[in-house]
């Protein structure tokens, strides 16, 4: 079943059992999706739904200090629990060993040294882990290789 479909699926299952949380997230990924077909006149495969789920999760990780350092507790738990969610609709999320081990193999394929190598090794490293992994936490994995 398309990513599409089960967004749809689920968010119907959600509106049957009332569950107004869930179907109001998922409500709000479909209509990013559409957003992004309509601007770009392009029906989204999977891979280009997974593009906006993981831009709306980044969206929401980036308010999170915001909203601790404002003492809005509730804030920062309603937006975990829609990156909880959203999360269901993603790819299996790499380990931070396996992370490890592709730029590892990466820095020995392209014989990077030190920190100026950082981003010849990102542009091969993010493909291979693209939807699978954070771009920071690979940033940061990469450092500690290249220092």
């Amino acid at each position: 079943m398309a990513l599409k479909d089960r967004l749809y699926k689920d968010m119907v299952d959600a509106m049957k059992s009332k569950d107004v949380f869930r179907k109001n997230i998922l409500s709000m990924v479909r209509s990013s999706i559409l957003q992004v077909e309509k601007d770009t006149g392009k029906v989204l495969d999977d891979e280009g739904v997974i593009n906006v789920i993981s831009r709306e999760i980044k969206q929401r990780k980036e308010v999170l200090p915001e909203y601790e350092k404002g003492g809005r507790q509730d804030l920062v738990d309603k937006a975990n629990r829609e990156i909880e969610i959203m999360l269901e609709y993603m790819p299996q999320q790499l380990t931070d060993d396996e992370i490890d081990e592709i730029v590892r193999g990466v820095i020995d394929e392209t014989g990077a040294t030190n920190k100026n190598d950082i981003g010849m090794v990102m542009s091969k490293v993010m493909p291979l882990v693209k939807g699978k992994a954070d771009g920071n936490k690979v940033k940061m994995i990469v450092s500690q290789h290249l220092q």
